[in-house]
């Protein structure tokens, strides 16, 4: 039989003298309680992840849930997009660029207690580079030959021709290191070297992490005990949610409509910062008239971009005439080259062939950006004899089953969220059908160099190609919209790539 012991007198005399001396402290330093135990944090995200694995799936949600708060890599990108040390404190590259030599950091753990050294580094990119490997950016470890471990501290990755781009890839959510051990269940029970540790997945709702007390990295005073991921698609619901104090920050609200709502607020404070969200119009170029460059210029020249913007993003965004950035390396602004003129598209249709205009259909996804979009260069295109149609087509399932695999699409609107990605447009296959051997030829000609004057020349000359050339709709950059409690201080303002680093994140006294 149990025995419940009655506490005495005493003990309660005891525990009522410490709590009162634990608040009196408290209260000395001007803080109550309740304040001083603000460790936990509840974020917003309107898309959920499919799993927890970036380096098994594409999906940008997943490492916004997981890059550099569950998982780590040899290196890490930061907030201004810079390439830093990470699980790999050093690093020395020859001469001939083909044999790179990590120094890894010591005394470093996955949150199961297995050992991270350069056998699990080694096992780590084995696994990505392999035949069988779904990784994601697989292309990204395509030069890697082979790897040596020669001891626990040390990794050399042997390549077969230079890669100027490998030390950036090696610092995206694909490239993170997991553990031999653990890695295959990673999808739903992730396990990294990372400032906190996986705890709970109620689907459709939410996804909870807590504090790695073992974290290797005692340089970093990691504030927050816990961190609730809430997934909220509606975007009445999110500004509801926030208002009501129930979310503390939404990092990417997706509702720039309401943004205006929030000024005045005394807990609420809202930032406009910069991301590599690129929303283009993809065209499917082998199908007729979209393989005739002159149809596809025809359609860019249709749009007016600032009225899209206005229409699909209330104003906020930046317009594009290629696929980069004004954050990327030697951006140029290339909306000139083919810019707003109806009549002139008119006539490039005519000199096509199709002088009454014709009719196709674009597959737009879920994500408000996308239908709106489509809707303002649907009355645009109507101005110029072109009917286009909207077929709404889920996401991501439906999406990548109909376009990103199928191909089986006249036209669709996506905001491709990867940094630097302008290669896409030599990748065979990949969703455009895009072929042109002069711009493939550029982009083996920029892995071949890592110096960044003559990388910068070669990203001009591509964007122009592709400006000329209208391998799809180069409409606008969307902009990283925050909304926060004022009170909360490190979350990043700027995304140079898809995240919610959560490593520095605190609340002010």
């Amino acid at each position: 039989m149990t025995k419940f012991l009655r506490p005495s007198l005493g003990d309660f005399a005891r525990r009522l003298a410490y709590g009162a001396a634990i608040s009196a402290g408290l209260l000395m330093l001007g803080l109550t309680p309740a304040e001083a135990a603000k460790t936990t944090l509840n974020i917003g995200m309107s898309v959920e992840p499919t799993g927890l694995d970036p380096t098994i799936a594409a999906p940008v949600a997943i490492g916004q849930v997981t890059w550099q708060n569950i998982y780590e890599g040899l290196v890490a990108i930061d907030e201004s997009g810079k390439i830093v040390p990470q699980l790999a404190k050093s690093w020395d590259i020859s001469p001939d660029g083909l044999i790179y030599t990590f120094k890894l950091q010591t005394g470093v753990k996955f949150h199961d207690g297995e050992a991270f050294d350069s056998t699990a580094a080694k096992f780590a990119l084995d696994r990505a580079r392999d035949g069988k490997s779904v990784n994601p950016q697989k292309r990204f470890f395509a030069t890697i030959a082979s790897i040596d471990a020669p001891d626990p501290e040390t990794l050399v990755l042997h390549l077969s021709s230079p890669t100027g781009s490998l030390l950036y890839w090696l610092g995206w959510p694909s490239s993170v290191m997991v553990g031999p051990k653990s890695a295959y269940d990673d999808k739903t029970t992730p396990v990294g070297t990372g400032p906190f540790k996986f705890s709970s997945w109620a689907k459709g709702d939410h996804v909870e992490l807590v504090k790695n007390p073992d974290y290797w990295n005692k340089s970093v005073d990691v504030q927050l005990d816990k961190v609730t991921f809430r997934f909220i698609s509606d975007p009445q619901a999110e500004a509801a949610a926030l208002k009501a104090g129930d979310l503390d920050a939404f990092p990417e609200f997706a509702a720039p409509e309401l943004m205006s709502s929030f000024d005045g607020d005394a807990r609420l404070m809202t930032k406009v910062g910069n991301t590599e969200l690129k929303v283009v119009a993809g065209m499917n170029n082998t199908r007729k008239p979209f393989n005739d460059k002159r149809v596809r210029q025809a359609l860019m020249m249709a749009l007016d971009r600032k009225t899209i913007i206005d229409g699909a993003w209330s104003g906020f965004g930046t317009a594009i005439g290629s696929h980069y950035t004004p954050n990327d390396p030697g951006y140029q602004d290339l909306t000139g080259t083919l810019p707003y003129d109806p009549a002139k598209a008119k006539a490039l249709l005519a000199e096509a062939g199709y002088p009454n205009g014709f009719t196709f259909t674009i597959k737009t996804p879920q994500m408000a950006y996308a239908p709106r979009s489509a809707q303002v260069m649907q009355a645009m295109f109507a101005d110029i004899g072109v009917t286009m149609n909207i077929e709404p087509t889920e996401f991501p399932a439906k999406w990548v089953q109909d376009v990103f695999t199928g191909r089986d699409y006249d036209m669709t609107i996506v905001a491709h969220a990867e940094p630097l990605d302008i290669d896409i447009y030599s990748r065979d296959p990949y969703y455009f059908n895009y072929k042109n051997p002069v711009f493939n030829e550029l982009m083996k000609k920029l892995q071949l160099t890592a110096d960044p004057g003559a990388q910068n020349k070669l990203y001009g000359e591509a964007q122009a190609i592709l400006a000329e050339d209208a391998p799809s709709l180069f409409l606008f950059v969307m902009p990283k919209l925050g909304v926060w409690d004022k009170k909360l201080k490190g979350l990043w303002e700027n995304e140079p790539i898809p995240s919610n680093v959560l490593t520095n994140v605190s609340w002010e006294d």
